[in-house]
């Protein structure tokens, strides 16, 4: 016998129809959740959710076989897309021009959440205005060997050093070991700016606390110990959004976090049904998050320039830049050197 399709789900969003093929397929193992499910769980915390990402290009990684299956991703809108998607071109990391998805309001996210695209990689610009990044990303990476309580104390040094230049960082689970805290900028700088502010940031961190951070990027330095991964603010990067879902069996959110609640909670017990019951007693979090200055975090950046420090290293997918040392890992130059 055939099996008999699945009939659509109509939702009407801000004012138009998108139409959820599948609404009963399962996207997350453990838990259970369909497709309709995580469409659901965006619509309910789709105010904070648009105050993040909203207006902002997005990256669309996309699960055909839900969280557990391969994955791919989408660069480009297809053709096929309807006339009322918002879009915009951006620049990828290797300079190749794309037709991205702008989240205009919440009946985008439910399109892409249609196409199996459980969270989304977000811009650190507006799309509007491409040429500054208005958020600061600084990504706190543990090491293995590294658990979350490392990644707690590693949270508070961060925290106060952007207290001690009078910066406000808001924090939120990564969905998976480790943490990230978003400054909000005003639109002031571009990514490179932007880029030298983290790595002075990861420098002036380590120094503080060396045997807990570090700012190494080859990993054969790094020990165990937690990354500042300064290159998640290179030029045409995205970092994984504030209250996306992980492509995890349990559905962990990169949840937004009170500074309160750091020591109390775990990365893993953030599952969809959790965010939403912590949305619903505690609100957004990043409520008040508004545009900050980054000349204190520059001023430490120029320092270590006038120190005679060369710039830190970038990603093999990028040029070669300027005061850039070179792109060896420390144990094959010095075997290159003993030869």
């Amino acid at each position: 016998m055939t099996p008999v399709a699945e009939e659509a789900e109509i939702l009407e969003l801000d004012g138009r129809e998108v139409r959820i093929t599948s609404p009963g397929k399962v996207l997350f193992d453990e838990r259970g959740e369909t497709k309709l499910d995580l469409v659901r769980y965006y619509v309910a915390v789709g105010e904070p959710l648009l105050r993040t990402m909203g207006g902002r290009p997005v990256l669309m990684q996309r699960f055909p076989q839900g969280a557990s299956g391969k994955s791919f991703f989408q660069k480009r809108v297809p053709d096929n897309a309807p006339e009322w998607l918002e879009t915009t071109t951006v620049q990828t990391v290797n300079g190749t021009p794309s037709r991205a998805l702008v989240i205009g309001d919440l009946a985008h996210v439910a399109w892409a959440v249609n196409l199996a695209c459980l969270g989304f990689h977000v811009w650190p610009s507006l799309a509007d205005d491409q040429e500054h990044s208005d958020e600061l990303r600084l990504d706190l990476d543990p090491m293995p060997g590294c658990d979350f309580a490392m990644v707690r104390e590693a949270g508070w040094a961060l925290k106060a050093l952007l207290d001690e230049l009078g910066l406000v960082g808001h924090a939120k689970t990564t969905g998976n070991r480790g943490l990230h805290v978003y400054v909000r900028l005003e639109p002031e700088w571009d990514a490179y700016q932007v880029r030298s502010a983290a790595v002075a940031a990861a420098r002036e961190l380590e120094r503080r606390h060396p045997e807990l951070l570090t700012a190494a990027w080859w990993k054969e330095e790094r020990g165990e110990r937690v990354f500042v991964d300064y290159n998640q603010n290179a030029p045409h990067k995205t970092v994984f959004g504030a209250w996306s879902v992980r492509a995890r069996k349990g559905a962990q959110v990169s949840a937004p976090i009170g500074w309160d609640e750091l020591d109390a909670i775990h990365p893993d017990e953030l599952t969809i049904p959790v965010v939403l019951e912590r949305f619903a007693e505690r609100g957004d979090p990043w409520i008040d998050m508004g545009p900050q200055s980054l000349t204190p975090l520059l001023a430490f950046h120029d320092r270590d320039m006038a120190d005679g420090l060369m710039d830190a290293p970038w990603p093999p997918v990028y040029p070669k830049m300027p005061n850039e040392p070179p792109r060896v890992a420390p144990s094959r130059a010095k075997a290159v050197e003993e030869d």
